[in-house]
């Protein structure tokens, strides 16, 4: 093997520029599988980073569940089996099921808290924070990097407040100086002391990779915080901490396993308590309500409770998104077919390559190798091709995991299952470009090989390098269509009619709630920051709206009519709370009543306006000004309807706009608010004079991250650019790549025929004639790559109907666009031999049979 080894490397390093030729192109395909496999690896493969993830369990509650007064889920989670799926709990329930416990060596509580304001040495910032349970990084087993953990004595009533800081916060806030321990940290005004530093590799049990969180601070401070950690709640909910809520579902658990216990066993153990613990705590709900709201239509005829399910948590409380698997597949099957082609396009340039090495093929043979030792020496050489090219490829594939979206582009490290995946693929690429040529090499019949010079596998050779030309046709037909539907989705996305002017919009989001702000604070602050803003310098106009539209946040209510109103309604409808010149200052057109207007305020009677869909839905269609409903049953008659205003798109740009209604924001209860500042120009440009005008009102209210409505909506179709730019750089290679297969084909045949050419000169055939037969040939593998090409399309189209917008899978205009540039770029291909064809001179040519 390592004389194979040595003979391989030396006949590369003899033909150092088809070495090199061979080496980029397959340092390109295995470098781009390499880069998605990264991502499967950090999604799929990866479990979260703490001792023994094989033994870790996560809890979810299954089915509806009409037990509760408060859900909060931290991320999107898909149905098991159909039925909802929740990730929380009450803090209650969590207690019961450490008393019942009999299966698991501990379990542990916690939650994300995602933004938080946090003040250190006077200056104020915005923090991710997470709270758990004392016993948190006990039970997974996490030592910290420096000082210590949180421990159950600091998850006690009274304990001083501390935290724990991730490594990642301990370098960009403090410089890695270990005198951050002891310091104090304040969060919504409460001063915690920094007792210890995670370890840089722990990045928590939400999924394998990502930011840790920044503060992670005991569940005995959410009473304190709970201004900032629960936020749009009502002030009787604040009277009464989440703690003590046996009906709020906002805590995840984990838990440990004993040995030899397994999930389902967790689950008999635990299940039928849960039941009961539901059932209890909504009959002490429902106990503690005056006579009035007891009997509220909302509180009747709720009995479904959900099922607790135990599922291993070796990778974390989520799984990967729909969305996400989507897409891993899509662009893995795109890079696969790169690679085909490489794979395609090497084995042609070994059979070219082969042809010259024929008459070595027939010396050894002559001397007693035989045909297996001929094979194994040229498959060797073909793995060691493809292991030059993988070392390339790596290179490749760092720099390819830069291009692939956030959510598919994990910081994981390379480790054994990336480097094992590079060598299976670099085996398997050698052996399925080397196989074909190496049989054909070896296959020789030695007397006419070595009197002949070189035409022994000629025409095995040209058969089978067309298969492998149409092949690549085809396959870069698949891309080219994928690229050109991919570009025409992002093109129709790009000209949905939004419902309002996108145009020079600034969008700049606060959260005075995470300060502790009370509602007439945050209500003169917004006030004070609406006058201010628009008068800042090349600002036009300032509004402001919660949340606002095409952004990615959602707030949707129950709509119940006055007079039609049932108890069991459930009509949902989208909600904005908005400032009052918000409908002027977006180019939302007015159709009928009024807008809003100063009047409209705390003490005022509510109202609100509605959009056409609302209109449609709700009234069919009839004028309903002066009409009244409410978000409650008993509630119907609470707010009065002022005007509708034309449909604006909430949340998605393929949806219809959904029914929505629009709140002055003086009347509800609310925290966060986002200003939308239309400037005369470019608004990035406005973004430090803004920011110094706020800073001016209130230093002490961080500003969230300052972006434009632009930015906001292609944000909306992030996912199939990303598939448009794969479709198109890999489609663009797969045609490059063909073209050149082509041409080497081409101009290997016009050299075979060299002397048949010259003789159909010589017999009178003009150029024109030898330049037609040369094109014909090529347009024929042409014309097949293309017909298997397009029924791969049409077979192909419904996989990815849904990630198109506005537009057919077999789209004809597609079509027709991506083969009439295959045929283009294969003409050249074909024109090029088939022109050095008609100037070869007769006598030339048959001198050189």
């Amino acid at each position: 093997m390592l004389r194979d080894l040595r003979h391989a490397a030396r006949l590369l390093i003899s033909n150092k520029g088809w070495t090199i030729v061979v080496v980029l192109s397959l340092a390109l395909g295995i470098g781009a599988n390499t880069a998605i496999f990264t991502a499967v690896n950090g999604l799929l493969l990866r479990t979260i980073p703490v001792d023994r993830p094989e033994t870790l369990v996560r809890f979810r509650a299954i089915g509806d569940n009409e037990l509760g007064t408060d859900f909060s889920e931290y991320a999107r989670i898909e149905p098991a089996g159909g039925l909802r799926t929740a990730t929380t709990f009450p803090y209650p329930t969590y207690l019961a099921f450490r008393a019942a416990n009999r299966t698991l060596v501990d379990l542990f509580a916690c939650a994300p808290q995602f933004q938080m304001s946090a003040v250190v040495d006077g200056q104020a910032e915005v923090v991710s924070g997470f709270i758990a349970s004392g016993n948190y990084f006990q039970v997974l087993g996490i030592q910290a990097e420096a000082g210590r953990t949180l421990t159950p004595d600091d998850d006690r009533p009274g304990a001083p407040p501390v935290a724990v800081i991730s490594h990642g916060y301990f370098i960009r806030r403090f410089g890695g100086d270990r005198k951050a321990i002891g310091s104090v940290l304040r969060i919504a005004s409460v001063p915690m002391t920094i007792v210890g530093v995670a370890p840089p590799a722990f990045t928590g049990v939400q999924q394998p990779l990502g930011e840790a969180p920044d503060v992670t601070f005991p569940l005995a401070l959410d009473p304190q915080l709970a201004g900032a950690a629960d936020p749009g709640r009502t002030e009787a909910d604040y009277a009464r901490p989440r703690l003590e809520r046996t009906t709020t579902f906002w805590l995840q658990i984990m838990g440990r396993l004993k040995p030899g216990v397994t999930p389902e066993q967790v689950q008999g153990n635990l299940a039928g308590m849960f039941d009961q613990v539901l059932r209890d705590s909504w009959a002490g709900y429902l106990g503690s309500l005056p006579p009035g709201e007891r009997s509220a239509a909302r509180n009747q005829n709720r009995t479904k409770a959900a099922e607790l399910r135990v599922q291993p948590g070796a990778h974390g409380t989520y799984d990967v998104s729909p969305d996400t698997y989507r897409a891993i597949t899509l662009l893995g099957i795109v890079v696969a077919l790169v690679l085909l082609i490489v794979c395609a396009n090497v084995a042609n340039l070994l059979l070219s390559r082969a042809i010259s090495r024929q008459r070595e093929m027939s010396v050894r043979l002559s001397l007693g190798a035989t045909r297996a030792r001929l094979i194994r020496q040229l498959l060797t050489e073909s793995v060691l091709l493809a292991a030059v090219g993988a070392a390339a490829g790596l290179l490749v594939a760092i720099w390819g995991r830069r291009l692939l979206p956030d959510n598919l582009a994990p910081t994981a490290p390379i480790d054994w299952r990336i480097l094992g995946f590079v060598a299976a693929l670099t085996v398997a690429s050698g052996v399925l470009f080397g196989i074909a040529p190496a049989l054909r090499s070896s296959h020789l019949n030695v007397n006419e090989a070595l009197k002949e010079g070189g035409r022994a596998i000629s025409g095995g050779r040209s058969g089978l390098a067309k298969t492998l030309v149409v092949a690549q046709v085809a396959i870069s037909l698949v891309l080219l269509v994928g690229a050109g539907l991919f570009l025409r989705t992002v093109r129709n996305l790009r000209d949905v009619d939004v419902g309002f002017k996108s145009g020079n919009l600034l969008l700049v989001p606060i959260n005075p709630a995470l300060n502790r702000y009370d509602q007439p604070r945050i209500l003169n602050l917004y006030g004070s920051m609406l006058e201010e803003l628009s008068r800042v310098p090349g600002v036009r106009t300032a509004t402001a709206s919660q949340p606002a539209l095409l952004s990615g946040g959602v707030n949707t209510t129950r709509i119940y009519i006055q007079g039609r109103a049932r108890p069991d309604d459930r009509n949902g409808i989208s909600r904005v709370v908005v400032a009052e010149n918000f409908f002027e200052a977006m180019g939302i057109p007015l159709l009928a009543g009024r807008a809003f207007g100063a009047s409209d305020g705390q003490t005022a009677p509510k109202v609100a306006v509605l959009n056409e869909t609302a209109v449609r839905r709700y009234f069919d269609g009839k004028s309903p000004i002066g009409q009244r409903f409410g978000y409650s049953f008993e509630t119907s008659g609470e707010m009065e309807i002022v005007g509708v205003v034309g449909d604006a798109k909430y949340n998605s740009l393929r949806d219809a706009a959904p029914a929505t209604m629009y709140v002055p924001y003086r009347q509800p209860r609310l925290a966060s608010m986002t200003f939308e500042l239309r400037t005369a120009s470019d608004p990035a440009a406005a973004t430090s004079a803004v920011r110094d005008a706020m800073r001016r009102i209130d230093p002490n209210v961080p500003i969230l991250k300052v972006t434009t409505q632009s930015e906001q909506i292609e944000a909306r179709f992030a996912q199939e650019k990303v598939f448009a730019q794969a479709c198109t750089l890999f489609g663009g290679l797969a045609v490059l790549v063909a073209s050149i297969g082509l041409f080497g084909l081409m101009s290997y045949n016009v050299a075979r025929r060299t002397n048949e050419i010259g003789i159909r000169m010589a017999l009178g055939a003009d150029r024109g004639t030898v330049v037609g037969m040369v094109m014909r040939e090529a347009m024929r593998l042409i014309a097949g790559g293309l017909a298997i090409g397009l029924a791969t399309v049409l077979v192909a189209g419904r996989f990815v109907a849904s990630l198109l917008f506005d537009l057919a899978p077999a789209d004809p205009w597609t079509l027709a666009g991506a083969a009439a540039l295959l045929i283009a770029l294969a003409a050249v291909a074909g024109y090029l031999p088939a022109r050095t064809a008609s100037k070869v001179d007769p006598m030339v040519a048959l001198r050189t049979e």
